[in-house]
């Protein structure tokens, strides 16, 4: 009999050597931890971005398939600029400029337009640092993703390749990509073991996606201070690179816009152990003691973490969260991927499919989105959204699911509506992952987000 995890990893390497479906997209910012994708015909073009309404979106009649409302959007600006008051939005506290919510404030905020970095981003004298230690993974010694994906684009052309393809007929939330085959991946681990660690201390920890990037350059300066301060618990931070390029039938995007579990037992199975062996430390099994944290599409891995094994995680920590249809390939189940977190599918009235007794049928109840249809879980969430965040960045895919700003109103609204401890902030004069936002409100947020837990 195949193990679960055997199971898993073909699954996918059947679907990475079929022409399959879903969406696109492409945060910027990111630096790939793949090899370098082979380069497709010199003749195929180079399309940037779109940031604007597709060509062929439906923006008129929201009874309609794949609706997209434009309304409250400034398209002067690319991304438009949203207006935090569109009646599309739940109520939110707007903010002085310059500050943030009180400590341990739930709901949602607007901030901004001004993003001064925080004093605890600085290194500061006397102040205990932790330690580093850094290893490397590769996919020759993975289980569940073994082969990876590797895409086709143009040298120099992120994401050439999806931004001219086709979608199913009559779907166009539904990509074809056919430039995507099994590769090899490798990724760096970076763990982060605070200052005075005692051996064999149960140490509780946070795992960040898109290890490495840019964007997260403050983070263990960003703990020295807290810890050294009492406002967090002394923790380890595990940054974990992701698998290279991104979005649909890359490896990135396999990991982190696939609404399941996968990942989560990549981490727990794959990489915490390594974690341990390699830096002499002990992790707690305590969900308590245990947060995610992304950005982008990471940042939507680290909600999915923790929804579908609130067992491991409790805590959850986005920046600029892809909450939105990017999942590759189109999961009959689920088919409007991370975007049915909040809203259902925006296609034609059908049934979803689910699998039972080996057969596809009808889920039940038929498209109700994932949260408002569960009953609450223990997750402590904390995310951000720019008002120039991500819009349609893909011109093939007019789906009415590729709003980033408004997935996150979205999420905000349902989680209220079922309860949950969490904070939003709505971001004036921010981008997509903006760093400048990330500086402002790393630290507060990270002390938010370890609200109640021991401090020894």
């Amino acid at each position: 009999m195949k193990s679960a995890l055997t199971v898993l990893a073909t699954t996918w390497i059947a679907a990475a050597s079929l022409p399959t479906v879903s969406l696109a997209q492409t945060p910027p910012g990111q630096t790939p931890q793949a090899q370098a994708p082979q380069a497709q015909s010199s003749q195929t073009p180079c399309v940037t971005q779109n940031m604007a309404v597709p060509p062929g979106a439906n923006t008129t009649d929201k009874d309609k398939p794949f609706f997209i409302d434009t309304a409250g959007l400034d398209f002067s600006t690319k991304p438009p600029t949203r207006d935090p008051t569109n009646p599309n939005y739940p109520d939110a506290t707007e903010l002085p400029d310059g500050t943030l919510p009180p400590a341990g404030a739930e709901g949602n905020f607007i901030i901004g337009p001004t993003h001064a970095p925080a004093p605890e981003t600085i290194a500061k004298e006397g102040v205990p640092k932790g330690t580093v230690i850094s290893f490397t993974m590769s996919s020759r010694d993975s289980v569940i993703y073994n082969p990876g994906l590797i895409r086709d684009d143009v040298a120099g052309c992120t994401n050439s390749s999806i931004m001219i393809t086709t979608t199913v007929p009559g779907d166009k939330s539904n990509m074809i990509v056919t430039t995507s085959h099994p590769g090899t991946w490798t990724r760096k681990i970076d763990v982060y073991v605070p200052p005075n660690t005692t051996a064999g201390t149960e140490l509780p920890f946070i795992v960040l996606g898109d290890g490495g990037s840019a964007a997260w350059k403050d983070m263990n300066t960003v703990l020295d201070n807290l810890i050294q301060q009492r406002r967090v618990p002394p923790m380890v931070s595990i940054q974990i690179g992701n698998g290279g390029q991104d979005a649909q039938g890359a490896q990135r995007g396999r990991e982190y816009d696939t609404v399941s579990e996968t990942y989560t037992q990549f981490v727990q199975r794959e990489v915490l152990p390594l974690v341990e062996s390699r830096a002499g430390i002990k992790l707690t099994g305590n969900p308590e003691g245990r947060a995610t944290m992304g950005l982008s599409s990471s940042g939507a891995a680290a909600f999915i973490m923790a929804w579908f094994n609130p067992d491991l995680y409790h805590r959850v920590l986005a920046y600029s969260p892809t909450m939105v249809n990017q999942q590759w390939p189109q999961n009959p189940g689920l088919r409007g991927g991370a975007w049915e977190f909040h809203s259902p599918w925006t296609g034609p009235a059908s049934p979803n499919l689910t699998v039972k007794d080996g057969a596809l049928v009808p889920s039940e109840p038929p498209g109700a989105p994932l949260i408002p249809r569960a009953s609450a879980k223990p997750i402590r969430y904390w995310f951000e959204m720019g008002d120039q965040d991500l819009f349609y960045p893909n011109p093939t895919i007019p789906d009415g699911m590729h709003d980033w700003t408004l997935s996150a109103e979205l999420m905000a609204k349902v989680l209220a509506e079922k309860g949950y401890h969490y904070q939003f902030l709505f971001v004036r004069n921010a981008k997509h992952v903006d760093r400048p936002t990330i500086a402002q409100t790393l630290p507060a947020a990270l002390e938010w987000l370890w609200k109640d837990y021991p401090i020894p």
